[in-house]
């Protein structure tokens, strides 16, 4: 990587730099021992030529392509939406091909205190969660978390509910995946109890959810549905009351990092992400991955375009097959809605420098760091196998996330370049690409990653962002717990009755 106080090369072979700060027309760059003019401003994080690219040629970043120049681009000329498409409107064909191997870079011995559960699993929390078969008691569900959190404070780390508005006039597929989601958030070790409320007449049926969760611990599980006792509130408490008994009397005890599950997302993304805060993540989810952990990756259509990255890291030629068709499935529902697969990034994303899915697909999965892929998992599933593994699920915050912590997830790290206060069940670390984000929300960010873009050892970042994980772990709260952020949002895919 390449760097002066102007702008970032990542890789010799790019055609573009990243400005480090705002840049005007006839300012001089110097990169790797040239010195270009800049034909016209480029706004920090957004990208300038470093070498004239023809009308038709591809436009590399990261040492891949990220789209087609439109026309003819000089050297010093800013690079964006309008001189550059995405290569994915073109046919795309995929072939095993693995990688060579990557030694594994030795990992000291860490520990985080952590709370193991009856089957084995080890959760970062010991929190009682509320959760509702259908939205008709999502509100019910809220009002006695507030009466619990008052009512037993101090007892437990914390009660909350994480209403939904699903659950009714749902079918096939569509309920299925409500169901199985829910299942997979009950069974979550980061809960030392929860509380399953109904209303009865729901399709999305008690004992049809209990059956899609034969992992959970039936002892530290408390289930009714409102219809049929006479004060809700009075019957919930009661029950939380049971659950807080249990889950006072345990205790967190020092656990290797083989037991961290760590979800990756990126959310708010700019021009730095990819190359400060993604890469970041990447270096610690192989840390957790070289230690014996399972980072998860998901945000499947935000791989589009660098899929196969992930697919020639592929353990094995198995798990090629099941990438290839988790990514053509996903292409097809884009398609089945009459969305072109490209209509990626945001306004936000744009604005912030990134031009086109490709881009950002290839700044995204920095984020798995260079750790073979050993599983891939449908949504709603929970994580079988520690290594890599990648998680079904759209690109949205909320979906995506709340998929992480159903798979298993007990720490998210959440990348940004613009800034987020959003939460999730799991604790989740905002981690910001560039120190003016962190500098202007201290209270959305947790960790800084602007330091890397101003030359400093990424092994000295990497080791502090991990600290910051154990930290976490063992139970350290995040920002967005402090300011009471917690929510989750299930994928919406079918017809609503």
């Amino acid at each position: 990587m390449q760097t002066t106080h102007s702008a970032l090369q990542v890789d010799p072979r790019d055609d573009v730099a990243t400005a480090l700060r705002d840049l005007p027309a006839g300012e001089a760059v110097s990169l790797g021992g040239t010195t270009l003019t800049l034909c016209e401003p480029v706004a920090k994080g957004h990208k300038l030529a470093v070498r004239p690219i023809a009308a038709g040629a591809e436009v590399v970043k990261f040492g891949w392509p990220i789209g087609r120049a439109t026309v003819d681009i000089p050297a010093g000329a800013h690079v964006h939406t309008h001189n550059v498409r995405t290569l994915l409107e073109e046919a795309q064909h995929y072939a095993y091909a693995p990688a060579p191997s990557v030694q594994a870079e030795p990992v000291a011995r860490r520990t985080f205190d952590g709370y193991r559960r009856a089957n084995g699993a080890v959760g970062t929390r010991n929190e009682i969660w509320i959760l509702c078969t259908v939205g008709c008691v999502g509100a019910t569900a809220r009002r006695l978390a507030e009466l619990a959190a008052r009512r037993f404070a101090g007892r437990v780390e914390g009660v909350h509910a994480f209403p939904h508005p699903y659950g009714c006039s749902q079918l096939g597929d569509d309920l299925d995946h409500t169901r199985t989601m829910l299942a997979s958030l009950a069974q979550h070790p980061n809960a030392g109890g929860v509380l399953l409320i109904g209303l009865g007449c729901e399709n999305n049926q008690m004992d049809a959810l209990l059956a899609s969760a034969p992992g959970i611990d039936r002892n530290r599980l408390r289930a009714f549905t409102t219809q049929m006792v006479s004060d809700e509130y009075e019957t919930g408490l009661s029950m939380i009351e049971e659950l807080v008994a249990l889950a006072e009397q345990d205790r967190r005890e020092p656990v290797p990092l083989s037991e961290l599950v760590l979800g990756l997302k990126c959310g708010g993304s700019d021009g730095f992400s990819g190359v400060s805060a993604n890469p970041l993540v990447g270096r610690v989810a192989d840390a957790v991955a070289n230690a014996g952990g399972t980072p998860v990756l998901t945000e499947i259509p935000e791989i589009f375009g660098a899929e196969r990255i992930l697919m020639a890291r592929a353990q094995n030629e198995a798990v090629f097959g099941e990438i290839c068709q988790l990514v053509e499935d996903f292409k097809g529902y884009f398609i089945a809605h009459g969305q072109p697969v490209y209509e990626n990034p945001s306004p936000g994303n744009k604005a912030g420098g990134i031009t086109t899915l490709d881009e950002k697909s290839l700044g995204a999965v920095q984020k798995a760091g260079r750790a073979p892929v050993v599983d891939v998992l449908r949504y709603g599933e929970r994580v079988r196998q520690k290594g890599l593994v990648l998680l079904e699920a759209p690109g949205n915050d909320a979906v995506s996330s709340t998929a992480l912590t159903a798979a298993g997830a007990t720490v998210i790290l959440f990348t940004t370049g613009r800034g987020t206060p959003m939460g999730f069940p799991a604790p989740t670390l905002k981690i910001a690409s560039n120190t003016g984000l962190a500098e202007r929300k201290p209270g959305w960010i947790d960790f800084d990653a602007g330091p890397l873009l101003e030359g400093e050892a990424p092994e000295a970042v990497t080791e502090r962002l991990l600290d910051l994980v154990v930290a976490t772990a063992s139970g350290a709260e995040t920002r967005a717990e402090r300011n009471g952020e917690r929510e989750i949002a299930l994928w919406k895919q079918g017809v609503t009755v």
